[in-house]
C-alpha cells in the first residue's frame, strides 16, 4: 500500500467482508487514491476474541480519525448479539444515513426504460431503532418509538443543505402521520419548519405506504427522500431493488464530527471464501467516501470505469447475471481505468 498522511479506519467485517474489502482497496489504489488504513475489529472477529460486537476501542479510534470504511458484519435474526452497525451509529451519533439510488445504463433491471436518480436521507439514531424494548408479559413484547425535535431538526438541516449542494430541486418527507399523530406528526411539523427556511427548494410529503407503491410504479418522480429510521431502512432497500439489488447499494453514516461509509448488504456467509462475491456496493460506498474527502476527480474516474464494466455486461459476478469471479471483475475495472480519462 502506498504511504500517505491520510489515515482511514477500516473494518473489513466478516463473511464476504474481507474479500470485497480487499477488492475495493485494489481498485482505489489503481485509481490513484492514497491512504493508510488502520484495521479495526468488529462483528464476528471481535466476538471470537471475547470482545463486544463493536468494541469500545474500535469506536474510540474511529472517533479520533473521523472517518471509516466498513464491510458487512453479521447480525443474527431474533437472537444473539446486537447489530454492530446500530451500535456504531449510536456511539458516534451518526444521525444521517445517506443512500443514493441510480440507474446503471446497460444493466438489465425491471426498469430498463426509466432513469432513476434519487437519494434517501434517513434519520439514523431514533425511532424504533432506539432499541427501547421490554416484555411485560410472556405473551407480550413492546417497543418505544422515539422522535425528538432536535433529532428532526438536525436531520432536516443536513438534508436541505445536501439538496442545495448537489443542485437538486425537491425533497419529500416520508411518514405515517395519519396514524402516528404524535411521533410522525412531530417529524412532519419539523420538516415544514425546515422547508419554510429553505424556500428555494420544493418540499412536499407522502405517506410511507403510498411512497412504496409510487416507487415501484413511477420511481423517476422522486428526487430526495427524507424519512425516519425504520421507514428509511425499508424504503432504501426497496430502491436498491429498482436498480439491480443490494450488491450495488452504497451507504454513508454522517455525524457532526465523524463519517462511516459502509456496504449495506449482508455478510453472505454462504458464499464466503468462494471468490465469487460482488464488491460493487462497497466500491460505490468508498467513492462516496472519496468525495467526502474532497477527492472528487479520482472518485468520478473510478466510477466511470465501474459503470462501463457494469453496462457492458461482459464481466459480471453471479448476482448480476454473470459468471465472473471477484478477482476477474475487480481486474476488469482496473483494466478499464487505463481507458477512462
Amino acid at each position: 500500500m502506498v504511504m500517505s498522511d491520510r489515515r482511514i479506519a477500516l473494518i473489513p467485517g466478516d463473511g464476504i467482508g474481507p474479500e470485497i474489502t480487499a477488492a475495493t482497496l485494489r481498485i482505489l489504489e489503481a485509481g490513484g487514491f492514497e491512504a493508510e488504513y488502520e484495521i479495526l475489529e468488529a462483528g464476528q472477529p471481535a466476538l471470537d476474541k471475547g470482545l463486544p460486537v463493536m468494541p469500545e476501542s474500535t469506536i474510540a479510534r474511529i472517533a479520533e480519525l473521523g472517518i471509516a470504511l466498513k464491510g458487512p458484519t453479521t447480525t443474527p435474526i431474533g437472537k444473539g448479539h446486537t447489530s454492530a452497525n446500530v451500535a456504531l451509529r449510536k456511539a458516534l451519533d451518526l444521525f444521517a444515513n445517506v443512500r443514493p439510488t441510480r440507474s446503471i445504463p446497460g444493466l438489465k433491471t425491471h426498469f430498463d426504460n426509466v432513469k432513476i436518480d434519487l437519494i434517501i436521507v434517513r434519520e439514523n439514531t431514533e425511532d424504533l431503532y432506539a432499541g427501547i424494548e421490554f416484555q411485560p408479559h410472556k405473551d407480550m413484547a413492546q417497543a418505544v418509538k422515539v422522535i425528538t425535535r432536535p433529532g428532526c431538526a438536525r436531520l432536516f438541516k443536513y438534508a436541505f443543505e445536501m439538496v442545495r449542494k448537489q443542485g437538486r430541486k425537491r425533497i419529500t418527507a416520508v411518514h405515517k402521520a395519519n396514524i402516528m399523530k404524535l411521533t410522525d406528526g412531530m417529524f412532519l411539523e419539523e420538516f415544514y419548519k425546515a422547508a419554510a427556511e429553505n424556500p428555494d427548494i420544493i418540499a412536499d410529503d407522502i405517506i410511507v405506504d403510498n411512497c412504496c407503491m409510487q416507487l415501484v410504479v413511477r420511481p423517476e418522480q422522486f428526487d430526495v427522500i427524507v424519512t425516519e429510521n425504520l421507514y428509511g431502512d425499508i424504503v432504501s432497500d426497496l430502491c436498491a431493488g429498482l436498480v439491480g439489488g443490494l450488491g450495488l447499494a452504497a451507504g454513508a453514516n454522517i455525524g457532526e464530527n465523524c463519517a462511516v461509509f459502509e456496504a449495506v448488504h449482508g455478510s453472505a456467509p454462504d458464499i464466503a471464501g468462494k471468490g465469487i462475491a460482488n464488491p460493487t456496493a462497497l466500491l460505490f460506498t468508498s467513492l462516496m467516501m472519496l468525495r467526502h474527502l474532497g477527492e472528487r476527480s479520482i472518485a468520478d474516474r473510478i466510477g466511470r470505469a465501474t459503470l462501463q464494466v457494469l453496462g457492458e455486461g461482459k464481466v459480471l459476478t453471479g448476482d448480476l447475471g454473470g459468471h465472473a469471479t471477484t478477482a476477474e471483475y475487480t481486474q476488469a475495472i482496473i483494466d478499464r481505468l487505463a481507458d477512462v480519462g
